[in-house]
């Protein structure tokens, strides 16, 4: 289900003048029927150089302005250079914020991901992560990694919480183990390049009402300069970016986290939800980007 809410606090200036409170953002709804933003921001690389921790945190500050308020790190990024960079752009603003960061799966046991998750707290600045995952999969079988997630909601150091970069197999187990249809999403590599949950993954979690959260729908700016792409931004008076985000956002049951390291690219990246692709646009990114056919193993960076 996707619904509408109204966005943060505040006004932000975009080329087209000013969004401003009072303007709704689509939302979709998680497994537990709470609902959170299509477009939120990714914070992968941020925190890592203290010369751009101002306009970083401008960045995140933005998103909250704009109803982005869904805010993606992980313990990994920076060895939690970015958490703590997301904790301090927040102290004054947690509760504007749906925090999610994700545990590493060689600290995925009993202890190692109660450790973890207060490793993460104390860099967030916070006591409750609103969503936390699993990063991918790894040796600690899921059955432990549930028990510790269990555990964490039970005390109140997570709200909800989900996995990453889990494919068709691992989503049936996961829903085969003790409390794992509780999941709240599966995080994966999802852009026009790489296209291949299409197949089976993105279909099945629709099925099962569970979220897809697209990282990287950029593919990292590799893309940008592709002619038809930049024919069909031209169209629309938009830059290549906003076509590629507007083609993942088209998307039922999808929630794109792009990184955005400066408040002039969360402002590009807002715009856009307001982009309507149009049947030639689709079929144009067909030709150039085909649908899979078959399956395809899942891909991740």
């Amino acid at each position: 289900m996707v619904r509408t809410r109204i966005i943060g606090r505040g006004a932000a200036e975009s080329g087209n003048g000013l969004y401003l409170t009072g303007v709704t953002l689509r939302e979709v709804s998680l497994p537990s029927g709470e609902t959170v933003p299509v477009l939120g921001i990714g914070t992968w690389g941020m925190g890592e150089q203290p010369g751009n921790a101002l306009r970083e945190t401008a960045a995140i500050h933005t998103a909250l302005d704009l109803g982005m308020s869904v805010v993606d790190t992980a313990e990994m990024y920076g060895n939690g250079a970015a958490e703590e960079l997301v904790g301090r752009a927040l102290a004054a603003r947690r509760n504007e914020a749906f925090l999610i960061t994700k545990v590493l799966p060689h600290h995925a046991t009993m202890r190692g991901t109660i450790d973890a998750c207060e490793g993460s707290l104390r860099r967030l600045g916070t006591d409750t992560i609103d969503l936390y995952l699993l990063h991918w999969r790894g040796a600690v079988p899921l059955a432990e990694t549930l028990e510790a997630f269990e555990h964490l909601q039970d005390v109140g150091k997570i709200r909800h919480w989900g996995v990453s970069n889990f494919d068709v197999a691992d989503m049936e187990e996961l829903r085969r183990s003790p409390g794992g249809r509780k999941a709240a999403t599966d995080q994966v590599l999802y852009n026009m390049t790489r296209r291949g949950i299409e197949f089976d993954l993105l279909p099945d979690c629709v099925d099962k009402g569970i979220p897809v959260m697209a990282y990287s729908p950029l593919e990292q700016g590799r893309m940008l300069n592709d002619p038809a792409l930049v024919r069909i931004a031209t169209e629309h008076g938009v830059g290549p970016a906003q076509i590629a985000l507007a083609w993942v956002l088209r998307q039922p049951l999808v929630l794109v986290i792009p990184k955005a390291s400066s408040p002039q690219h969360v402002q590009e990246c807002r715009r856009a939800l307001d982009i309507r692709l149009t049947p030639h646009d689709l079929a144009e990114l067909d030709r150039v980007y085909p649908p899979p056919t078959h399956k395809r193993v899942l891909e991740m960076i």
